[in-house]
């Protein structure tokens, strides 16, 4: 007789997964630990948790504390003759609660902590209370790490305070990481540069010696560094810093190329028909861009926005292959969230005839 195999493999979520995980195992007060490798989200998505809830988020880095720090201090007192606890001030009190409806108490680096501030922990997270400090009932607790095996300071989490959490491991996702790089003006060059390199969205090998290497975080550093005003040799030596050598000269070679595109919006306005340069990595850049600076128009509300459409899908099938053009649709679609009105877009039949299906099917996988 043949025995059950147990397997060690965790189950992992996207960021978007674990947000709805979260957000419903909250509901019922359940503490939610979040695993995952470093660089990967998951301090923003609590952020963005709060934001969702609106609820007030205590970040505390446990890592950084000693016992005493969740525990309190002890003081004399004077009135009846007494020894108590003093609780820290970063934890929500009677009148914190009173003004926030809801508020989470997020527990970044909790494996990292020390054994005995992980100790203290356990007494607030099983029974809501530590010393004569009592938790509010508003009060939720979040809780995150990295994994042991990504190379950080971690400790062993005991079985018993383990067993109090629902945990989570989250895995990096391009879709998810491309909806929120569009909502948060990510630069056009990084979204361009990944759309079409998804593999360099994130690269960390606990094995590498490198110091710098690709997560979304950093390439996040990245989309800012685009935004100043640097010289080449600079820009170079800080994106190599942020995502590693190797991609900071990938990451450059492609914006080279995309440097010579025709400007997106002269494209959307009719006065570019054509481009010269056929590399691929460049046209998920200009894709890319012109989505962007259709979604900017459209929330200005301008006038000639049904014009501007038209041409993006007229330049796409004049210039593109069939499977950049698929892609441009659903980005802008999916991602951008583009209300394009078939009755208004001159260039619709000749589209639907020759795109409908691969378009079809590429918004239902």
């Amino acid at each position: 007789m043949s025995k059950a195999t147990a397997t060690t493999e965790n189950r992992t979520v996207t960021p978007n997964e674990a947000k709805t995980a979260v957000q419903h195992a909250m509901k019922l007060k359940r503490p939610i630990f979040i695993w995952g490798p470093p660089g990967i989200g998951k301090s923003d998505i609590i952020k963005q948790i709060g934001d969702l809830l609106e609820s007030h988020v205590i970040d505390i880095r446990l890592s950084l504390w000693d016992p005493t720090d969740i525990k309190g201090m002890p003081y004399y007192s004077a009135n009846d003759n007494t020894m108590k606890w003093a609780p820290p001030v970063e934890l929500p009190d009677a009148q914190m609660a009173k003004k926030h409806k809801k508020i989470i108490l997020f527990l970044d680096e909790l494996n990292s902590a020390a054994p005995a501030v992980q100790a203290a922990a356990y007494q607030l997270i099983l029974n809501r209370k530590v010393g004569t400090y009592v938790l509010p009932d508003n009060v939720m607790i979040v809780a995150a790490g990295n994994r042991e095996t990504d190379k950080g300071v971690t400790y062993r989490m005991p079985a018993p305070l383990a067993n109090r959490f629902v945990h989570l491991e989250m895995r990096v996702d391009f879709e998810d990481w491309l909806i929120w790089a569009t909502e948060n003006k990510i630069h056009p060059d990084v979204v361009g540069y990944l759309t079409f390199s998804k593999q360099d969205l994130y690269d960390f090998d606990p094995k590498s010696s490198s110091r710098a290497f690709a997560t979304p975080r950093s390439w996040s550093f990245v989309s800012e560094l685009l935004d100043d005003d640097l010289s080449e040799s600079t820009l170079t030596d800080l994106v190599a810093g942020a995502v590693g050598e190797g991609l900071a000269v990938k990451f450059g070679a492609h914006r080279k190329v995309a440097s010579s595109l025709p400007n997106p919006t002269d494209i959307l306005n009719g006065k570019v028909k054509s481009m010269e340069t056929k590399d691929i990595s460049a046209m998920y850049s200009l894709t890319v861009s012109m989505c962007y600076e259709l979604q900017e128009a459209f929330k200005a509300k301008a006038k000639d926005w049904n014009s501007m459409a038209d041409n993006f899908f007229g330049f796409m099938m004049d210039n593109f292959e069939t499977e950049l053009v698929v892609m441009g649709t659903r980005v802008a679609i999916a991602t951008y969230k583009l209300p394009f009105s078939p009755k208004d877009l001159k260039n619709f039949d000749r589209f639907h005839s020759k795109y409908g299906k691969y378009v079809q099917a590429a918004m239902a996988s």
